[in-house]
């Protein structure tokens, strides 16, 4: 039998920078899905990838003196290394800056221009540059970008733009009559009252303020704005346009498309609208989740400083992360995170419940039977209700998973484990061997092994490598035993079958201790960073040449320093604690390993007093102490003068 075809997605994720756990869930939702999909029978086609043009990647990549193409590519390798790490099975991965993908979006273009969808005119107004969004006066707040909260820069520039307003009746009647098309519900009252409801604008569709993008193929001065880019990329990655179709003609339009909330409306309004110009099928489903927030309720970032590097998080094991995710997760609504919370979770329902299971139930076979499973004899009232529910956890997973709910999906799974431990104390089968009730003691062993099974069989959709080290510990080697078909009845023909007692699934840890060293790391990290700031200020660039007005904007003036001690934790900073006039200034520099503090105590240094303050391990430095370095030689000297001038004075 021809098995369905399911079609998931997540956004193409933007080549700006490291991931944190509130992009990777997005993939982590869909590749549960996905695994989920797989194993009840469907012909899985998941899709993820990078999105790789736009103003924000052409100025990052001129900061850290690369082209934009080495940016992405550098970027590119450290998706797929977290992807990898997280265990994200994608079966296809797309970049905009695959040639087909661009000749796709050239080709759209091209028709819309043709179907009179675009014209010619002057763009200006606001824009985001890292939301790469336009905004008016009115979204915004506090006169800043509503999403990112940074602020907005003013645009003017020819521009071509696509007529949203031409197809305001049709996204109208999308959002009255496609039932289950945008959830939650929240979400989908929320963007058509602020976009919809108000009327949507023609939309800026070109650039030509910057280079980094796919060339309008009519008007080459001008690049593709990244949202009509970004959005073509779930068509262009079927073939769609193509010689070859076929891709596109099994899979779309897609199941579901997961997308972040601050990206929904975009995905609820540009990308229909697209979909229609093209005369092609929306999508089945888009579900917005929220975001992981602090317990303030802002939300985490790394722009904010307030986000959880996963690496760290790894060292409890990929799963624990994966777990979290999708149990505590947002699937629906705004979740705080907290790491307390996230050991918390770890301890309770993976090391005390699901571990601590497994390790009983292995032990006390091996222990009672050698090791081998016992038979099942009949059943008594104590059975029946744990039987019950490891018979029904895969009907009511499939009814969950076809809402998307894979929070509601492991409170199952854990619900059934939790039912396994509060059976063995009803049962207690420390007891039946003892008073040598051996034919019990079989059951209530076979109940646990089998139920164990079943838990596995449900988990490898979720948490995969955990799956694996049960069935390993279990000595499930069929991958007969490992199929949804396999635990749709309680399976009572697996005597015979070997267990053995593993290493715990997870180890238990002390909350308190972990959290402090997971503090330490953070901090490491950060210093790393610092280090890495002051390192590069010290490297010598050929800079451009200036005018004289550009040299006038500099303010230098002569300071004396009255203090000086070393940076905790590194071994190239000194705080300073400078006198310029009447004014006192602290001034992180990193010349520790040329000077030591009382070498410079009393000196005067030439300091650029009008330089933007920046945080160097926490410490706040307002200025630069200016000196001479031979990198070659090793050699750093002060810049200091010939003769005892007042601290204030200026230099010029």
């Amino acid at each position: 039998m021809k098995k369905e075809k399911f079609f998931v997605t997540t956004p193409i994720y933007y080549a700006s920078g490291d991931l944190h756990i509130g992009h990777a869930y997005t993939s982590i939702i869909a590749d549960a899905v996905a695994r989920f999909k797989r194993l009840d029978g469907y012909d899985v086609l998941f899709l993820t990838g990078a999105d790789e043009h736009g103003q924000k990647i052409e100025r990052n990549a001129e900061k850290a003196g690369l082209t934009p193409k080495q940016f992405v590519d550098k970027i590119d390798v450290k998706f797929k290394d977290l992807w990898k790490l997280l265990n994200i099975s994608y079966d296809k991965y797309i970049r905009t800056t695959d040639e087909a993908h661009v000749k796709l979006v050239q080709k759209v273009l091209t028709k819309l221009k043709e179907n009179d969808d675009i014209y010619k005119s002057e763009y200006e107004g606001l824009y985001c540059v890292p939301c790469e969004t336009f905004f008016s006066e009115a979204q915004l707040v506090n006169g800043k970008c509503p999403d990112c909260g940074r602020p907005v820069e003013k645009a003017k520039e020819e521009s071509y733009f696509f007529k949203l307003s031409k197809y305001q009746n049709f996204i109208e009647d999308v959002f009255k009559n496609k039932e289950n098309w945008l959830v939650p519900e929240s979400r989908k009252n929320e963007i058509y009252k602020n976009f919809v409801e108000a009327k949507l604008t023609d939309l800026c569709v070109s650039r030509t303020t910057f280079d980094w993008g796919i060339k309008v193929p009519f008007d080459e001065k001008h690049v593709v704005y990244v949202w009509v880019d970004a959005l073509l990329n779930y068509i262009s990655a079927l073939g769609y346009g193509t010689e070859d179709e076929t891709l596109f003609k099994e899979y779309w339009p897609a199941n579901v498309q997961f997308v972040g909330r601050d990206i929904t409306r975009f995905h609820a309004t540009i990308w229909p609208i697209l979909l229609k110009a093209l005369n092609l099928e929306l999508p089945k489903h888009i579900h917005s989740h929220g975001w992981f927030v602090t317990n303030s309720g802002e939300k985490i970032s790394k722009s904010k400083g307030n986000c959880m590097d996963i690496n760290i998080l790894s060292n409890y094991g990929v799963d624990s992360i994966r777990y979290y995710a999708l149990k505590e997760g947002p699937i629906v609504k705004d979740v705080p995170y907290s790491t307390e919370k996230f050991l918390n979770t770890y301890n309770s329902d993976l090391a005390n419940d699901l571990g601590n299971l497994l390790s009983r139930t292995c032990a006390m076979i091996t222990q009672y039977f050698g090791g081998i499973v016992p038979k099942a004899n009949s059943l008594t009232n104590e059975d029946y209700d744990l039987v019950k529910q490891s018979e029904n956890l895969i009907k009511e997973l499939k009814n969950l998973i076809s809402d998307y709910r894979v929070d509601l999906c492991l409170n199952k799974i854990i619900e059934l484990v939790r039912s396994a431990n509060k059976y063995i104390d009803i049962t207690t089968p420390w007891v039946l061997y003892k008073e040598q009730n051996i034919e019990r003691l079989q059951t209530v062993m076979y109940n646990l092994y089998e139920t164990l099974r079943v838990v596995a069989v449900c988990l490898q959709a979720f948490i995969p490598e955990t799956a694996e080290k049960m069935f390993n510990q279990l000595g499930i080697t069929n991958s007969e035993l490992k199929t949804f078909d396999s635990i749709a009845k309680f399976n009572n023909n697996l005597s015979g079958n070997v267990v053995v007692k593993g290493e715990p699934l997870f180890k238990r840890v002390k909350v308190e201790e972990e959290l402090t060293k997971i503090e330490n790391l953070m901090k490491n990290n950060e210093n790393k960073g610092a280090d890495k700031k002051v390192e590069e200020t010290k490297q010598e660039v050929k800079k451009a040449e200036i005018t004289i007005d550009d040299f006038d904007k500099i303010e230098l003036k002569i300071g004396k320093v009255i203090d000086s001690v070393k940076v905790e934790n590194s071994d190239k900073l000194l705080k300073n604690t400078v006198q310029i006039g009447n004014e006192v200034r602290t001034i992180v520099s990193g010349i520790s390993k040329f000077y030591k503090p009382e070498d410079i105590i009393n000196k005067n240094v030439v300091v650029v007093t009008n330089l933007k303050p920046i945080k160097l391990k926490g410490i706040l430095s307002s200025g630069m102490i200016l000196c001479a370095a031979d990198d070659e030689k090793g050699l750093l000297t002060l810049v200091t003068t010939l003769k005892d001038i007042p601290s204030g004075t200026e230099v010029c």
